[in-house]
């Protein structure tokens, strides 16, 4: 490759999507590459996220890159803190320490005559020719508007920013927020705390599952012989299958899958008051599936209480609910989940003639097949609008993606062009496939979830893991300008 055409590559982020997109593009040749991500270590969401009792809701042996093979994951289902330390060993494995910067968030990004111009928090400037937003969704904690939660006398403390330390046994913990965090921090901190109380707006589906299940003596030994691990991830990517089946298609699988979240319910909550409560109003995998071996449990023991009334205020002493009861408290979590549709926002990102990215999305994240946004030339994003994040590996979708970003790269380098924007026709085209295919999906069935964006769309992928390879196989020129700025020699 001719150092002219070597293109200059920025990827922000360093989670599971740009772990996975940076070790493609290295190995596919590409070398002048810039990592940027703005927390202390690899990891996304995994470095991010250090509550107790945090928990991957996908089996471990699934949940890993298809370059880098862990066979000895020490639980069914990992924690927290055991995927943080095989990202941070599979970046350094990989040898992107020598094109990672820590520490350094991108506040700015501009395209112009000269590529894009990438400002940091610290006043650096960063040049690229194609710049790659791997920042996921799940990094912007969302704080609840309540009143008087500035006045809370003891600790108040997001899920997201769980500090190292912080002493919980023996209190009274107010939970705010339902879904799997909350579900994980409850169940946790139960055993130990002198009274738990969760506040739950509206009750999720709990489907039973061994979370706390140690991998299998042998598993191992047995993955480490020739062929079997390979064979095995594969097994799985196909058994996955089954949850996009369920999820998009109306069927009796989903019936099937919906009885045992109500079963799961019935089985393990024997107080008819408690269980009523506990019933949510829609349908089982509206929202994103929750799982648990140990909550139901957690919030039936003594100590442990349901609050389904409207929160009021919060006051130096505790929670105020509407029907005027006081629960008193002297640490207060919030499990109130992220703002996922900001993907890279708040970065002030500019396109063509200056387009900002909240200009182009004024009705929602949108973008073709995933991945390229009309208006922003020589921008990708890698889990970027309708992923899907609920039913489809995310490590195999970003490696996909990354290989398809990589026959552009090829392209550019062959001088094919030197701009390339998505069109705004095959973008339309794509958002109008989706919204129709979205219809007969479980998440369109009416509750209330984070995968609604701000406009009433879904932010999902309705379609299985075949046709999301179809769509990120090969790139179609039909779909893009491609420009040549340069003069030739």
């Amino acid at each position: 490759m001719t150092a002219e055409r070597d293109p200059r590559i920025i990827v922000i982020g360093a989670g599971v999507a740009g772990i996975a997109t940076a070790v493609t593009l290295q190995r596919a040749g590409f070398r002048r590459l810039t990592i940027l991500e703005k927390g202390s270590a690899v990891g996304g969401v995994w470095h991010w996220n250090r509550y107790p009792g945090l928990t991957c809701d996908v089996p471990s042996q699934l949940y890993q890159f298809s370059f880098a093979p862990k066979t000895d994951w020490s639980r069914t289902f990992a924690t927290g803190a055991e995927i943080q330390h095989y990202l941070a060993d599979t970046a350094h494995r990989f040898e992107l320490d020598r094109y990672l910067r820590l520490n350094a968030e991108a506040v700015g990004a501009e395209y112009g005559a000269d590529g894009w111009r990438v400002q940091l928090a610290d006043g650096d400037v960063l040049h690229a020719d194609f710049l790659i937003s791997a920042t996921g969704i799940l990094h912007h904690p969302s704080t609840p508007d309540i009143p008087g939660l500035d006045s809370f006398a003891g600790d108040v403390v997001h899920t997201a920013r769980w500090p190292d330390g912080l002493a919980t046994a023996g209190r009274r913990i107010a939970v705010i927020g339902t879904g799997s965090t909350g579900v994980q921090v409850v169940s946790a901190l139960q055993p130990d705390a002198a009274a738990v109380t969760h506040f739950v707006r509206t009750p999720q589906w709990v489907l039973w599952a061994p979370m706390r299940l140690p991998q299998l003596p042998g598993v191992d030994a047995v993955l480490r012989l020739p062929g079997v691990h390979r064979r095995t991830y594969d097994a799985l990517l196909w058994g996955s299958g089954f949850l996009a089946d369920i999820v998009t298609k109306p069927s009796w699988r989903r019936r099937l899958a919906q009885e045992c979240a109500r079963f799961s319910l019935r089985a393990q909550v024997r107080d008819p008051n408690l269980r009523d409560r506990l019933t949510p109003i829609d349908e089982p995998l509206c929202k994103r599936q929750v799982m648990s071996d140990s909550y139901y449990k957690a919030i039936a023991s003594p100590g442990s209480e349901l609050v389904t009334t409207e929160i009021a205020e919060i006051t130096p002493l505790g929670v105020r609910t509407t029907d005027d009861r006081l629960y008193e408290a002297d640490l207060l979590v919030l499990a109130t989940g992220f703002r996922t549709h900001d993907y890279m926002r708040p970065m002030q990102l500019l396109g063509r003639d200056g387009m900002s990215i909240d200009e182009a999305w004024a009705k929602g994240p949108r973008a073709y097949r995933t991945t390229a946004i009309p208006g922003f030339p020589n921008f990708f994003t890698v889990l970027g609008p309708n992923s899907p994040t609920a039913s489809i590996s995310l490590q195999y979708t970003a490696e996909l993606t990354a290989r398809y970003l990589v026959q552009w790269l090829r392209r550019w380098q062959a001088e094919e062009f030197d701009r390339i924007e998505v069109t705004e026709e095959a973008t339309q085209r794509f958002n109008d496939e989706v919204a129709a295919a979205l219809g007969p999906t479980v998440w369109n069935t009416g509750c209330n979830s984070w995968y609604l964006t701000e406009s009433g769309g879904i932010d999902l992928f309705p379609f299985d893991r075949a046709r999301l390879t179809e769509l990120l196989r090969e790139p179609d020129p039909r779909d893009f300008h491609l420009e040549r700025t340069r003069s030739a020699g």
